[in-house]
């Protein structure tokens, strides 16, 4: 027996597989594997390390390129499995088979269309891929993938301070570890989108989102000192001139080795605060636990039971003051504060601060509703009671009509349920608690002493809802009107 007889002769149990995969079903298996290897090819030099920093490359590296692998492996043997079932019914399945040559139809066929489709897939991984990822890591997928259920959050994102962070920055960060999570998170969520058994309002806390010093302070450092700084707060009256006074704080950031200011006594060096709290939004805070240089006290509010009184325990971080860093909304007060403040309201309309809260907290049965109702409500207004205004002035009033509808907008949402105070504000102590959770003057230690209240350890008042306040004169922040 020649070397090429023998040859051709081992190769002979090969010939039936390559003569029952030439159909269909085992073909659609085919491109399955060779599209889930060619991807996954791609995506190997990233994934080796083990510490992917794009968070949503996984999805396709471990959760997506499993399924159509696996699933193409079945249709290979279930395609040849039919196909002897059906040649051998009807008499079709050859006796004997041609030598794996060039000259074996059914060896051609299967090697073209390997070749034809290794190269498309090559072609279409290496540009569906990249565009995959890229979408999978930018706000639009994250924000209105789940149109209804995101409403609120992405819209109070993309009206915030970190409007130009991705979502994935915060909410996963970079590694193996949270990524998983975060998508053994995501699963849940998905199925609860699917079966339409998700809770409305999103309940806040996120109790799995990763520590805020894992991923805020990747930009912010509440180490380093921070300048004192100063903040203007604007307000509007009720009566008819809108009058338009100003509170000036002097902010005490502080942080740094000082260990003085905000940031440097809650989370100066050394500085370890825990605490209890009783509800699910963290708001009764009835246990702290100060654990810093020199000392270690314990503050608790009357008929407070030891250690929380079984009250999960946490150690505080950036997000029990700033719970909302992205994601807040405006009490209806604040909001046309805001819009008068910037010029988008106007406030030389006579009682427009009364008359807009007034048709802001009315209920609205949809956005729909509220879009037409608001600014029809705010006009009517002036053409009732203020018809000269309304013939002189009726842009200015419509315009205003306008915005009012839109800070409704910003912050009501039927459909998930998120009304006014929906999500409570932990920074500062005037519109929701706030500071006043621990600093109320209630939280005593067994020495008789208690957490400060005193408002000049954290800012100094310059000057408390002055009409035209001196001191914004001195330091060269508005002119003075003697010009």
């Amino acid at each position: 027996m020649t070397p090429n007889n023998s040859a051709r002769r081992g190769r002979g149990w090969l010939a039936p597989f390559i003569h029952l995969s030439n159909n269909w079903v085992s073909l659609v298996g085919v491109v399955l594997v060779t599209s889930a290897v060619v991807f996954w090819l791609f995506l190997l030099p990233i994934t080796m390390g083990g510490d992917t920093k794009n968070p949503y490359i996984g999805i396709l590296a471990f959760l997506t390129l499993p399924g159509p692998f696996f699933g193409g492996l079945i249709l290979v043997p279930l395609g040849m499995w039919l196909k002897r079932k059906r040649e051998g019914r009807t008499g079709l399945y050859p006796p004997e088979f041609p030598p794996l040559t060039w000259s074996n139809a059914d060896l051609r066929r299967l090697a073209y269309f390997l070749g034809i489709t290794t190269v498309l897939n090559i072609a279409i991984a290496s540009q569906l891929g990249y565009g995959a990822v890229n979408y999978m890591d930018s706000v639009t997928f994250c924000g209105q993938t789940c149109h209804t259920v995101m409403q609120p959050e992405f819209t109070a994102y993309q009206n915030s301070a970190h409007s130009n962070v991705e979502c994935v920055k915060c909410h996963i960060g970079p590694g193996a570890g949270w990524f998983v999570k975060s998508k053994l998170s995501g699963m849940g969520q998905l199925i609860a989108v699917t079966l339409n058994t998700y809770p409305r309002p999103i309940p806040t806390p996120v109790h799995n989102l990763r520590p805020a010093r894992e991923t805020c302070e990747q930009c912010h450092w509440p180490q380093k000192y921070g300048e004192d700084r100063i903040k203007v707060v604007s307000k509007f009256a009720d009566d008819e001139t809108n009058t338009h006074t100003k509170t000036v704080l002097l902010m005490k950031i502080g942080g740094g080795n000082g260990g003085i200011g905000i940031h440097g006594t809650h989370l100066g060096p050394g500085v370890t605060i825990r605490y209890a709290a009783t509800d699910e939004q963290r708001q009764n805070i009835p246990w702290v636990e100060y654990n810093g240089p020199g000392r270690k006290t314990l503050y608790a509010t009357p008929g407070a039971k030891p250690d929380g009184g079984g009250a999960p325990i946490r150690q505080m971080d950036c997000m029990d003051c700033h719970n909302r860093p992205a994601h807040s909304y405006d009490l209806p007060d604040r909001g046309v504060d805001k819009a008068m403040a910037a010029g988008h309201m106007s406030p030389a309309l006579p009682f427009a601060k009364k008359k807009a809260v007034e048709i802001l907290k009315a209920v609205y049965a949809s956005r729909e509703e509220a879009e037409q109702k608001i600014p029809a409500a705010f006009a009517k207004y002036y053409q009732d009671s203020y018809p000269a205004i309304w013939q002189q002035r009726q842009s200015e009033v419509t315009s205003s009509g306008k915005e009012l509808a839109a800070i409704w907008g910003r912050n009501i949402f039927p459909e998930m349920k998120v009304s006014w105070a929906a999500y409570p504000v932990n920074i500062g102590h005037t519109d929701f608690p706030g500071c006043f959770r621990c600093h109320d003057g209630t939280h005593s230690a067994k020495d008789g002493k208690s957490i400060s209240q005193d408002c000049n350890a954290c800012h100094n008042l310059l000057a408390m809802d002055e009409v035209n306040p001196k001191v914004l004169t001195d330091l060269g922040i508005v002119e003075s009107k003697s010009k």
